[in-house]
């Protein structure tokens, strides 16, 4: 198969709208260690019921980072991707908030 057409317009969407697809997903995928660890932090604060702000901040950032460029380095964007943008921060929040719930659930009762 010749993936030649597939990429020349996945670049030309970076080139169009003013974003690096390869700094976008390098942004995204470099974020998930992070984003990780402050989730664990988050958790380990929530169960020594300690300040929770900074790992909230941080995981937040971390989530959002990939789409915060996006939003700043990008030209002429649809109004639709502002749309799933926000759709996918949403869910990702609220997944994120379950995940946390259920490790700080899942160690009271033990």
């Amino acid at each position: 198969m010749n993936w030649q057409p597939l990429q020349d317009w996945f670049l030309g969407l970076g080139a169009q709208y003013g974003v690096n697809p390869l700094l976008f997903g390098a942004i995204y995928v470099g974020a998930i260690p992070f984003f990780t660890l402050s989730l664990a932090w988050l958790v380990r604060n929530l169960r020594q019921q300690k300040p929770v702000v900074l790992p909230i901040l941080s995981a937040g950032f971390c989530f959002v980072s990939a789409y915060l460029y996006l939003l700043i380095a990008g030209r002429n964007i649809p109004w639709w991707v502002y749309g799933v943008v926000a759709a996918l921060i949403a869910f990702g929040s609220y997944s994120a908030v379950r995940k946390v719930r259920r490790k700080v659930a899942h160690t009271v009762e033990r």
